[in-house]
């Protein structure tokens, strides 16, 4: 399986808009530090057809160590989560 990286972001944007290989990766730049600093400031960033990325809060927890099992504190943190909208999901399921 493959993997798409931001240089492949950018060699498309390049091939398809004609960009420089600089302009294209300033694009992809721009396009992921806005993504990013949305979240960071509890906004939630839609695409549509595509879906949203959203900012969750979870609480600490009691967990445990699964080499050990011994319990464990899990601390509080901020997670980013990604809900793919019904027409992704269907073109993802359907392979177009």
């Amino acid at each position: 399986m493959a993997t798409v990286t931001r240089v492949d972001f950018a060699n498309r944007l390049r091939e398809r808009f004609g960009l420089t290989t600089t302009d294209a990766m300033k694009l992809v730049d721009v396009l992921f530090d806005e993504i990013r600093e949305s979240l960071i400031n509890g906004e939630d960033v839609k695409f549509s057809g595509l879906g949203t990325f959203k900012i969750l809060t979870k609480s600490a927890r009691m967990g445990r160590n699964p080499k050990t099992g011994a319990p464990a504190v899990i601390s509080a943190r901020r997670v980013a989560t990604f809900r793919p909208s019904s027409k992704f999901r269907t073109q993802v399921a359907n392979g177009k």
